[in-house]
């Protein structure tokens, strides 16, 4: 279990890794809307991976059968792989590829709340909490327990809905 769950816990990280990759190139946009598409996208490709996970788990390595705990413990330990890898990646990308990167989302922060039409105070409401954010991601420690919250809630979600859809106490004649 465990080296399945380690092989495809690594390529789901490989694969969010990439795509978290894959949007340095709109670091320099004005609005991050692309990167944001591309982080997110990873997120749940990341999350599919922990379904074919686990499937892959109960078909070749348990003979067809699979109980909701194994199915989850499966699934988690994918996730908490591929959560290792995101952290790890954004944490290279923040302090070491780009170490301006806080100071321009804030800027993309505010920017977007004056293209919206926001109120004065509704702008001076989103720099605040675009400074605090800042400070959160300039600690390392913050920043990779936030970079984790960004991924492995998703593939929580996915490890318990595998189990739940994948569980087989019996494998049947026809199989």
């Amino acid at each position: 279990m465990r080296r399945l769950a380690v092989l495809y816990g690594l390529v789901s990280g490989v694969v969010s890794a990439a795509l978290l990759l894959a949007t340095i190139p709109y670091v320099n946009s004005v609005d991050y809307r692309k990167g944001d598409i591309l982080g997110y996208t990873s997120i749940a490709l990341s999350a599919f991976l922990v379904f074919l996970g686990v499937r892959w788990f109960r078909e070749k390595s348990n003979g067809g059968q699979l109980g909701f705990g194994q199915g989850l413990a499966v699934g988690l330990l994918i996730t908490l792989i591929s959560s290792a890898c995101h952290v790890v990646t954004f944490q290279v990308l923040y302090f070491k590829v780009f170490p301006d990167l806080g100071e321009r989302y804030t800027a993309c922060m505010i920017t977007r709340a004056k293209d919206s039409g926001a109120s004065d105070q509704k702008i001076t409401q989103t720099a605040e909490l675009a400074g605090k954010l800042k400070r959160l991601y300039d600690r390392p420690g913050t920043n990779a327990v936030v970079a984790f919250a960004e991924s492995f809630p998703v593939g929580l979600v996915a490890s318990v809905l595998s189990a739940a859809i994948l569980r087989r106490k019996e494998v049947s004649s026809e199989d």
